[in-house]
């Protein structure tokens, strides 16, 4: 599976002018590019985390020094961090950049996927979550944007949901 660069590069460029400057990820292959490119840019501070929850607590202490972050992370990782959004992020009053690669949707070919994918949405629903789903390169930029204004304007974490449309090039 071949994960765009192109792609990648206009989505870290949206990340850059947003001012983001910690970016939380966990590896995953459809963020691999993304990762790499944090990685290697002197301007943004990439914290590699273990568990997802992890980021949660990065950003909410990003926010209270005044930094903008984001955080990386694959849909079944959302999942994994939904205490610490709930009991820290929309307790607390703390905006958070979610970027959720959105596995198991339309033209999932891997089985173990699948659940994650039907998942996703109503979760985001249950837990009042805004969330936009991003599948076209031309749409990046102003999405990105958009969601962070939101997250900054309602102290509240927000999901922009990256499809395989937009992170695959077949």
């Amino acid at each position: 599976m071949p994960v765009s660069v192109t792609h990648s590069r206009l989505i870290y460029d949206a990340l850059k002018a947003c001012d983001v400057k910690i970016i939380s990820a966990l590896p995953e292959t459809w963020l691999v590019h993304l990762i790499q490119m944090a990685d290697d840019d002197p301007e943004v501070t990439l914290v590699r985390v273990a568990k997802e929850e992890e980021a949660i607590g990065i950003s909410a202490g990003a926010h209270i020094a005044g930094v903008n972050s984001a955080l990386l992370m694959q849909n079944h990782g959302f999942f994994a961090a939904i205490n610490p959004i709930v009991s820290l992020a929309q307790l607390y009053k703390i905006p958070l950049l979610m970027l959720i690669s959105y596995r198991g949707s339309f033209g999932e070919r891997d089985p173990w996927q699948t659940q994650g994918g039907l998942a996703t949405e109503p979760l985001l629903r249950a837990l009042n979550i805004p969330t936009t789903q991003l599948r076209h390169p031309e749409d990046v930029p102003r999405c990105i944007k958009e969601a962070q204004t939101l997250a900054l304007a309602s102290l509240h974490p927000v999901a922009v949901l990256l499809s395989r449309e937009l992170m695959w090039e077949d």
